[in-house]
């Protein structure tokens, strides 16, 4: 959970005109953040081919990404208290920018790794603080725009998709980097300078929603199913993320940039849906938000893994990731409604377990069984979603009329 921050005193017009800059500028930054992402994911197949890796051998070096963000992520809700999530956000977004092309420069495997246990951990950090900032922005507007924000962050991946479509195979990996290393840093500073600050001289003490260790109360079973769904639904996030590229290159056989044409199709959709997210769910609630987006996942992901080829593989995972889309958002939001700010953190730690293991167990499998085999982890991960996801709203109906007043 982010940190709640209260009204600045500051007069009523300079506060909103500055709130609309940094609502502008955290949009950036979940813009480059996206794009980050998107550059390293269609380049998985350059820099694994320069190295002479193995499928379990990347599977290692990404598995290093998920370990790096887990450390530092605990850290940074102390970061933003102490220094405000504005300058803690400023600081991070540009190390994150520079740090994003160390991969490519790495001889070897070992190098590789540390590289990017270093990029995980500056952008586990930089995802805690960019999302307080949201916060404190949205609370100053009085409006939500957290869903709108996460868009940002899908369409960043589109852009940095369609760059990779345009540069792998054309230019060397280390000219793809670091141009995207510039056009990130500059987006960065800018966006930086125009954040909203929210040093802890504005904040209370103690939030009331914030979430505290003096609750030992344990998992109960809302907690364990929304939390174990949340997991296989980020397993299938990190699946269409990491694996889509190399999905085209050695199951399709798809050359150069083409092979990220899956990739793009997958953030396409998923910014689509998470765009227009929000009124979807007010139009279906979230029972049968999360349930038929799941279903839709796993159709998709069917069709992309039992028909071989390329136009009906880019169809399935552009349907895979329109029903991804709201899935996590939705459970989280639920999450929070229904069991406060301890229950939606150990929903989001359960969940990112899946993120985190997801896309090295489905390397290890690959290496075994075939990637189309492993990929089939997600699709039957998204199953049980569609098949488990009504047991786990029931419960978090029970929740709530447990504790709501009489």
């Amino acid at each position: 959970m982010t940190p709640s921050v209260s009204s600045a005193p500051h007069p009523a017009p300079i506060l909103n005109t500055s709130a609309e800059a940094a609502r502008r500028a955290v949009s950036v930054i979940f813009l480059v953040n996206g794009a980050l992402f998107a550059t390293w994911a269609v380049n998985i197949p350059g820099v694994r081919d320069a190295l002479g890796l193995n499928r379990t051998q990347i599977g290692v070096a990404l598995l290093a990404v998920g370990l790096g963000s887990l450390a530092s992520m605990p850290f940074t809700g102390g970061w933003t208290a102490r220094w405000g999530s504005d300058r803690v956000t400023r600081v991070l977004v540009v190390a994150t920018m520079l740090v994003q092309g160390l991969p490519y420069l790495m001889p070897n495997l070992l190098t590789l790794t540390l590289s990017l246990a270093l990029l995980g951990a500056v952008n586990g950090a930089l995802d805690v603080a960019m999302n307080a900032q949201g916060v404190t922005v949205e609370q100053h507007l009085k409006r939500r725009f957290m869903s709108r924000l996460h868009a940002f962050f899908s369409l960043g991946g589109v852009l940095g998709a369609a760059l990779g479509t345009l540069l792998v195979g054309r230019v060397p990996l280390w000219a793809h980097a670091g141009l995207v290393v510039l056009l990130t840093t500059l987006a960065g500073l800018w966006a930086g300078a125009r954040l909203l600050p929210d040093r802890a001289a504005h904040m209370p003490t103690a939030p009331a929603d914030a979430p505290t260790t003096a609750q030992p109360s344990g998992l109960n079973p809302a907690t364990l199913l929304l939390g174990g769904l949340c997991f296989l639904g980020m397993l299938a996030e990190g699946a269409n993320y990491d694996w889509a590229a190399l999905y085209y290159r050695d199951i399709l056989h798809v050359p150069g940039g083409q092979a990220s044409v899956g990739y793009a199709a997958f953030v396409a959709a998923m910014t689509l849906g998470r765009w227009f997210g929000d009124p979807l769910r007010t139009r279906l609630g979230d029972e049968t938000t999360v349930r038929a987006g799941a279903s839709l996942t796993a159709l998709g992901l069917a069709l992309a893994l039992l028909v071989a080829h390329p136009a009906t593989a880019t169809l399935g995972f552009a349907l895979s990731g329109l029903g991804l889309s709201n899935v996590v958002p939705v459970m989280y939001g639920a999450a929070g409604h229904a069991l406060a700010g301890r229950g939606i953190a150990q929903v989001a730690t359960i969940g990112y377990g899946g993120f985190l293991l997801g896309p090295p167990v489905i390397g290890f499998v690959a290496e075994h069984l075939g990637l189309r085999a492993a990929l089939g982890i997600a699709l039957a991960g998204a199953a049980l979603v569609a098949l488990l996801g009504g047991r786990a709203f029931a419960l978090v109906r029970r929740v709530q009329e447990k504790e709501s007043p009489a």
